[in-house]
């Protein structure tokens, strides 16, 4: 295992900057998240740790070391990619144990290590078969157990989960967080998914045009997000923004306000008003039931809005709705620089 610590990284492409002196350290054995839209520059960053993108300026250390002119081999990190990049003509065997080929372990030691891998990921009934009768899942699976084989100080993941359907991706994030459970490794992931961020992380990196925007446990930047962007990035539904002014008794909407009132659509409710709540109406423009609950979408001072329902309860269209939240469920961001300006 091994610490990472990113200081003033920088990568530029000709004349311009994409990484923008960012600085970060990684604790040994923490598993941290990059998050953000595609071209913020979290898979170069992650490739810049792997080796497999240039510095452009900074100093990347590994384990105390400064690694900036390592090569990739000589870094002892392992790489999971996107496509899965396993070699379609050789057998699941072959792939997890491709990287022992050049080593000097006996090969009994080799395949001893190979087994383990296997049976640490479901793989021992699946050792002779080729990648093309494998599902989606299982392939993945074969593409980590080969980074795994080599027993890395560190494995950067990027976008591992990206191919894979719905039902799919939530086992294997499940399975990611078990196998970082057991091994302790640290692990570098990177995903636009800010779901597998939350589920995942034990701290997320939220990064934005090149710079890191917020770091945090998922829960401190769910709670107190920094500014707009990270706001509406974490958490799903996406945060209610609603332009709005601070009044003697709290805040009132207005349209082209000095500030942003954000609400998570879990807080706020349609239903029996309480004393003392926030209180929105609006005409119904969409409803989409989820068993439990139901989002209800209507618009509000010129702005879509996300309400939650319970399950039974589904407006009709056009109908007019009010929902209320708790004015300690309410965040103020400045409407200008969209800069975080507290809770009411």
């Amino acid at each position: 295992m091994a610490t990472i610590e990113l200081q003033g990284l920088v990568k530029r492409y000709g004349k311009t900057n994409v990484v923008h002196g960012i600085d970060l350290e990684i604790a040994d054995g923490e598993f941290v998240v990059f998050v953000g839209p595609s071209g913020c520059g979290k898979s170069t960053t992650l490739r810049m740790i792997a080796g497999l993108e240039d510095i452009s300026g900074g100093t990347l250390r590994i384990g105390g070391d400064v690694v900036n002119e390592r090569e990739p081999k000589q870094r002892n990190i392992a790489m999971v990619f996107q496509n899965y990049a396993i070699y379609p003509h050789l057998t699941v065997r072959q792939n997890i144990g491709f990287g022992l080929y050049t080593s000097k372990m006996s090969r009994e030691d080799k395949d001893k290590r190979i087994d383990e891998t296997a049976e640490m990921l479901g793989l021992t009934a699946l050792l002779e078969r080729r990648p093309s009768a494998l599902s989606g899942g299982q392939r993945q699976r074969v593409a980590i157990g080969r980074a795994m084989v080599r027993n890395p100080s560190a494995f950067l993941f990027d976008e591992p989960l990206s191919n894979l359907d719905a039902q799919l991706r939530a086992q294997m994030r499940i399975e990611v967080k078990r196998l970082h459970q057991r091994l302790g490794t640290t692990i570098v992931y990177v995903t636009h998914d800010q779901v597998e961020a939350m589920t995942m992380a034990d701290r997320i990196v939220v990064m934005r045009d090149g710079h890191i925007l917020q770091t945090g446990t998922p829960m401190e930047i769910y709670e107190n997000p920094l500014d707009v962007f990270t706001a509406r990035f974490i958490g799903s539904p996406s945060m209610n923004l609603i332009p709005g002014r601070r009044t003697d008794t709290g805040v009132a909407v207005e349209a082209g306000g000095t500030m942003l009132i954000g609400i998570r659509p879990h807080d706020l409710v349609i239903g029996e008003a309480a004393p003392g709540n926030f209180k929105l109406e609006g005409v119904v423009s969409a409803v989409e039931p989820l068993g439990s609950e139901t989002l209800v979408h209507f618009d509000v001072a010129g702005q879509s809005v996300i309400a939650t329902a319970p399950g039974k309860l589904i407006p009709a269209t056009g109908s007019t709705v009010t929902a209320y939240a708790a004015p300690t469920a309410l965040y103020l961001f400045d409407a200008k620089t969209e800069k975080s300006l507290g809770r009411l």
